[in-house]
């Protein structure tokens, strides 16, 4: 069969283009490959936009298993576990600081998989880390939820709190929970976690049982670095989207007023951002009210 000069140039131009196409997958697959991340570990769910959910202090990626299984439909729902937490092994966060280096790999992991423009939803100390994410590496997130978590713990103390006067009681507990045994620890997670989730069920108990679970010098660390981090000077610097739910239930024994205010004031610097309160719920709004989370979740991720 004898082919026109444009017909081989055709031919030509297309195997240049597959070359390029498997070139180009390679190197996408020896970059995931060669980056294995040190402080957490990952599991991988679904097909569709990507959505990374982030756990918080002493919690297992478990606790987002009821909405990523309404999720995995229609999304790539990447679930993070934080070594250390839930009785995994504690990795490279068993010294020194852990959310500044945990923030650094969660933005290679973005790179590292080809992700553009993740959705991340981030509860508690993961929500801080989304924020910090966004502040640091605005390119690694595409849009962001912030489930129950303030941009500076401190502001818990008062309005006048910083990082300065909120270190030393910081590093008290810190030192506190490092200093007793593993044992001592997990027999007062369940007094402190009934402080946290309102519900009884079996999402509930899960959720004690990996607070239990959870290397008490990690959590140790990350709470200390949770107290001490101030993110309210770069808010206004943030542009991703972002939908914060925070929780209000009556019988905690704050006014809604005391809980409206103490949101809208700690977020007012964000330019983009939506508050959403979540009524009858502590501090684990996905367990409390998976209804309202699911509807929240879905709305966020639509737009």
């Amino acid at each position: 069969m004898q082919f026109t000069r444009n017909q081989r140039i055709a031919f030509r131009l297309f195997a240049l283009i597959f070359l390029l196409a498997m070139l180009g997958q390679f190197l996408r697959n020896a970059r995931a490959d060669t980056f294995k991340p040190t402080r957490f570990t990952v599991t991988v769910e679904g097909a569709g936009p990507d959505v990374i959910m982030i756990p918080g202090l002493a919690s297992s990626s478990a606790v987002w298993h009821p909405e990523a299984d309404k999720l995995k439909a229609h999304y790539r729902v990447h679930l993070f576990q934080v070594n250390g937490f839930a009785g995994t092994p504690a990795g490279a966060n068993a010294g020194g600081p852990i959310i500044a280096p945990l923030v650094e790999e969660l933005a290679a992991y973005v790179r590292a998989n080809n992700l553009s423009h993740p959705a991340i939803i981030g509860h508690s100390l993961g929500g801080l880390l989304g924020l910090m994410l966004a502040n640091k590496h605005p390119e690694a997130v595409g849009k962001l939820m912030i489930v129950d978590s303030l941009p500076f713990f401190g502001m818990l103390f008062g309005p006048t709190a910083t990082i300065a006067s909120v270190e030393p009681r910081a590093a008290q507990m810190r030192d506190q929970v490092a200093a007793g045994t593993q044992d001592t620890y997990a027999a007062g997670e369940p007094k402190v976690m009934a402080t946290l989730v309102k519900s009884q069920n079996t999402e509930a108990q899960a959720a004690i049982a990996a607070a239990q679970a959870s290397d008490h010098g990690v959590v140790a660390r990350a709470m200390y670095d949770d107290m001490t981090t101030d993110l309210r000077s770069d808010l206004a610097r943030i542009q991703t989207p972002a939908t914060i739910l925070y929780a209000f239930d009556a019988s905690v024994g704050f006014p809604q007023a005391a809980v409206d205010g103490l949101y809208q004031t700690a977020y007012a610097a964000l330019p983009n951002k939506r508050l959403v309160r979540i009524d009858g719920s502590y501090h684990f709004i996905q367990i409390d009210q998976p209804e309202a989370f699911d509807r929240e979740v879905q709305a966020f991720l639509a737009h």
